[in-house]
C-alpha cells in the first residue's frame, strides 16, 4: 500500500502573534476606555473622535517603542551570551564539555553516549556555542530585523484595535448611543480576536474567544471606570 507522507505542522509565528495579542489588547481597551469617561463630559461626538485618534497615535508610537526596545535587549542579550560562551569553550573547554554530559545525562543518555557527542561538539565549535546558547542558557537566536517587525507589528494592531472602539463615535452623531454601540462592537470584535488568536496558537477557539472576551471586557471596564472617576 502506498505511504502517505508523514508532514509536522507546527505553529512558528509566536513572536508575531504576541505582538499582535499585545498591540490589539490595548488598542481595544484602552481607547474604548477613553472615548467612554469622555461620552459623560461632552456631547458632541466629533470632540471624542478627535482626542480617541489623538491618543490612538501617541498610543501606537509608545507601544510600538516598547516592542522594539524590547526586541533590541533581547538581542543584545542573545549577543553578550554568545560572546561569553565563545570564550569559554577557548578558555575553559574542559569545564564546558561537562556542562554538555550533565546536560544529555538529564535525557539518560549514558557516559559513553555522551562522550562521544562531546568529542563531535569540539570538533564544531560553532555548533557548540549553538548548543550551549539553546540547551544551557534556553536562548534562541533573534531573527533579524525582529526589533523594527515587533514595533511596527504592535504599532499597527494597536491602531487597529482602537479604531474599532471609536467606529460607532464616527458613524453617530448622539455620543450616549455611540457608547452603548462601542461598548457592543468592542466585545464582538475581542471575541472574534479571541477565536482568531485561539485557530492559531492551537487553544481551542470557543474558549480563547471567550477569556478574550471576559479578560479584555474586565480590562476595558475598569479604565472606564478610571477615567470617569477621574473625570
Amino acid at each position: 500500500m502506498p505511504m502517505t507522507p508523514h508532514t509536522e505542522q507546527h505553529f512558528t509565528a509566536g513572536d508575531t502573534v504576541r505582538d499582535i495579542v499585545i498591540g490589539m489588547s490595548d488598542g481595544l481597551t484602552v481607547p474604548f476606555a477613553l472615548a467612554a469617561g469622555l461620552t459623560g463630559a461632552i456631547s458632541q461626538t466629533h470632540l471624542i473622535v478627535t482626542a480617541g485618534f489623538a491618543e490612538i497615535a501617541a498610543g501606537s508610537i509608545a507601544m510600538g517603542l516598547g516592542g522594539y526596545l524590547a526586541a533590541r535587549g533581547d538581542a543584545e542579550h542573545y549577543a553578550h551570551e554568545q560572546a561569553r560562551e565563545e570564550q569559554e569553550i577557548v578558555n575553559i573547554p574542559e569545564a564546558e564539555a561537562q556542562e554538555v554530559r550533565e546536560i544529555f545525562e538529564t535525557y539518560g543518555l549514558s557516559a559513553e553516549e555522551c562522550a562521544t557527542v562531546v568529542e563531535s561538539l569540539r570538533r564544531r565549535p560553532k555548533d557548540w556555542v549553538a548548543f550551549m546558547m539553546r540547551f544551557e542558557l534556553g536562548l534562541e537566536r533573534p531573527e533579524p530585523g525582529r526589533a523594527w517587525k515587533s514595533a511596527l507589528t504592535i504599532a499597527l494592531a494597536y491602531i487597529v484595535g482602537g479604531i474599532i472602539p471609536l467606529s460607532s463615535y464616527i458613524i453617530l452623531p448622539n455620543a450616549h448611543s455611540a457608547l452603548r454601540l462601542s461598548v457592543a462592537v468592542t466585545l464582538a470584535a475581542l471575541a472574534v480576536f479571541g477565536g482568531i488568536k485561539g485557530r492559531f496558537t492551537g487553544v481551542p477557539v470557543l474558549r480563547s474567544a471567550l477569556q478574550t472576551t471576559v479578560i479584555g471586557g474586565l480590562a476595558a471596564a475598569a479604565a472606564f471606570g478610571i477615567a470617569r472617576w477621574i473625570g
